[in-house]
């Protein structure tokens, strides 16, 4: 593998580009510890030694931080290792390490996060935002199955008294936007018309 580039990120941080291609970033003393220059041939036993012995247990270590300050999901924390240039070996060791000691754990975070957004949001919204957290819809759906979410419809009448604050009927355009709203949050086209068609509603709501 030749060095084709070198490119300093910082002052004292360097990307490595092998063969033309962002390979990872090292810290200037182990330019010359490791004798990387641009033009020079890396030797597969230098490469392996700078991923083994220093990258992977920098990545550990930079994972350990950010799920000390906030939990993520697997993507999420494969992402901001990505970000920080650390390359796929030493990334895939980071997880699997965090993994191992229950640091990462992506039903928990989906079990975490379903409990504390569920007042509000439906199944099809909760899912939805999981799904762009990067947790599988398998575990999402495993999850769903066995959150206890209540009584779906008392939620949707407590927003609805929420959003009208008022006993005057609503016209047609305020039906169209309060059913968008709610769909929007997550909750079934049949739930949301079934409450809105219960007798105790009827002299508020005509639907």
């Amino acid at each position: 593998m030749e060095i084709t580039k070198i490119q300093a990120l910082t002052k004292q941080k360097y990307r490595i580009f092998l063969d033309g291609e962002s390979a990872f970033a090292v810290y200037k003393g182990e330019l010359s510890r490791y004798h990387l220059e641009e033009g020079a041939v890396l030797p597969p036993e230098v490469y392996e030694e700078l991923v083994n012995r220093v990258l992977k247990k920098r990545a550990t270590l930079r994972a350990m931080h950010i799920l000390e300050r906030t939990d993520k999901t697997e993507a999420q924390l494969r992402r901001k290792l990505e970000e920080s240039e650390y390359p796929k070996e030493a990334v895939e060791s980071a997880i699997a390490y965090v993994t191992s000691y229950g640091y990462l754990d992506d039903r928990r975070y989906a079990e975490h996060y379903i409990e504390w957004k569920k007042q509000g949001k439906g199944k099809a919204r909760l899912k939805m935002e999981l799904v762009q957290k990067g947790i599988s819809r398998e575990i999402i759906e495993e999850v769903l199955e066995s959150a206890d979410f209540g009584e779906t419809r008392e939620m949707i009448r407590q927003i609805i008294l929420k959003k009208r604050k008022t006993d005057i009927p609503m016209n047609e355009k305020e039906k169209q936007r309060l059913y968008g709203f709610l769909m929007r949050k997550g909750f079934s086209s049949s739930d949301i018309l079934a409450v809105m068609r219960e007798e105790e509603w009827r002299n508020n709501i005509e639907f």
